[in-house]
C-alpha cells in the first residue's frame, strides 16, 4: 500500500475486495461504513463506481454518506451520477441534500444549471437550501481564482471540503450575531459558523451550541456536525437533547448522534446505546456505526481499511 498525496493505492485484490463488500448488503452497516470511509482515500474508476452505485442503497445513512464522499474526493468525473441523484426525488432528501452539497465541493461551473434547476424544484426544503449554498460556494470560488488566479479556497484546518469559505472577521460576537440571524443567507450563517469553528475558545463554542436553535434543519444539522469536529464536552447536554427530540429531522439527529460518538463520554456512550434501537433507521444507524468507531479506537485500531492490516481477502467469498 503507497500513499500519493491525499490518496493511496492498494493492489487491485484490496480494490475489489473493499467495492464488492461496500455493496454486500448482508454486511452490517457498520462494516459498510469503515469500507466507505477506505475508499474515499482511494482514486480511479472502481471506489467511484462503487460509491455511486452505493448512493442508491437501501440504508439512507450509507446513500447519503457515499455522496458525501464523492464531494470529499472532489471527482469531476462523479458529476453525472451525483446529477441523477439530486434529481431523483424517490430519494430520501438527506440523499439528495449530499447530492447537491457534493457538487458543491467539486466546485465547477458546469454545476450552476444543475443546481439551479433543483433550487428552483425540489420539493424539501433542505435540499433547496443546500443548493442555494452549492451555487455561493462555486460563486466564491470563481471570485477567488479571479482575485489571486487560486482555484480553491484556503484548506480547512479539520482535512474538510467544506461547503462554505469560513468568515474572515475575527470577533466572536459578530460571528455569533451573523449566525444567529434569521435574516442572514444561509452561505453567509454556513460562513460564520465555521469561523467561530477555527476561533475556537469556550466562547465561540458556545455561540456554536446556541445556533443549534435555528430555523434551519440544514443549519442545525451542520452545526452538529462542527460540534462532532471540535469534540467539546461542552455541548454534550445540547447534542443529547438534539438526539433525545423525535420530533427533530432525522438528519439533525443523525448528526448529533456521530458528535455524541466523538465526545464519547459515559454519558454519551450510554446515549447512544439507548438510540442504537430508535425507530428511525437513520438515526439507529448513525449510533451503530458511532459506537463501533469507538470499539476500534478503543482496540488501538483505525476504523479505516487503509490504515491497517490489508484485508484477508477470503472473507469476501
Amino acid at each position: 500500500m503507497a500513499v500519493d498525496g491525499n490518496s493511496f493505492e492498494v493492489t487491485p485484490e484490496t480494490e475489489r475486495f473493499l467495492c464488492e463488500r461496500l455493496l454486500d448488503q448482508t454486511q452490517p452497516i457498520s462494516e459498510r461504513f469503515r469500507i466507505l470511509f477506505s475508499l474515499r482515500n482511494l482514486r480511479g474508476p472502481g471506489p467511484r463506481n462503487a460509491l455511486i452505485h452505493a448512493t442508491k442503497d437501501p440504508s439512507n445513512l450509507l446513500a447519503h454518506e457515499a455522496a458525501f464522499a464523492l464531494g470529499q474526493m472532489q471527482d469531476a468525473d462523479s458529476i453525472p451520477a451525483l446529477k441523477l441523484v439530486l434529481n431523483d426525488l424517490s430519494l430520501h432528501p438527506i440523499v439528495r441534500h449530499e447530492a447537491a452539497e457534493a457538487l458543491g465541493a467539486i466546485g465547477l461551473e458546469s454545476n450552476i444549471s444543475i443546481l439551479r434547476d433543483s433550487l428552483d424544484s425540489d420539493p424539501a426544503q433542505e435540499v433547496r437550501e443546500t443548493c442555494e449554498l452549492a451555487l455561493s460556494r462555486i460563486q466564491e470560488l470563481k471570485n477567488v481564482g479571479e482575485k489571486n488566479q487560486l482555484s480553491t479556497i484556503e484548506a480547512s484546518p479539520f482535512l474538510s471540503v467544506d461547503p462554505a469559505a469560513p468568515a474572515s472577521c475575527s470577533s466572536v460576537n459578530e460571528l455569533r450575531e451573523i449566525i444567529l440571524s434569521e435574516e442572514r443567507g444561509m452561505y453567509e450563517r454556513y460562513a460564520a459558523l465555521f469561523g467561530l469553528r477555527n476561533h475556537g475558545g469556550d466562547e465561540a463554542i458556545a455561540a456554536i451550541i446556541e445556533s443549534l436553535n435555528a430555523k434551519s434543519a440544514l443549519l442545525r444539522h451542520e452545526v452538529a456536525y462542527v460540534l462532532g469536529q471540535l469534540q467539546n464536552k461542552l455541548a454534550s447536554d445540547a447534542l443529547s437533547r438534539i438526539l433525545k427530540d423525535v420530533n427533530e429531522h432525522p438528519m439533525v439527529r443523525h448528526e448529533a448522534a456521530e458528535a455524541l460518538g466523538s465526545i464519547a463520554d459515559d454519558q454519551c456512550i450510554s446515549l447512544l446505546e439507548e438510540f442504537s434501537n430508535d425507530p428511525e433507521p437513520i438515526v439507529s444507524q448513525s449510533c451503530e456505526v458511532a459506537l463501533s468507531m469507538l470499539d476500534f479506537e478503543r482496540s488501538g485500531k483505525s476504523f479505516e481499511y487503509l490504515f491497517m492490516q490489508a484485508p484477508q481477502l477470503e472473507e469476501a467469498a
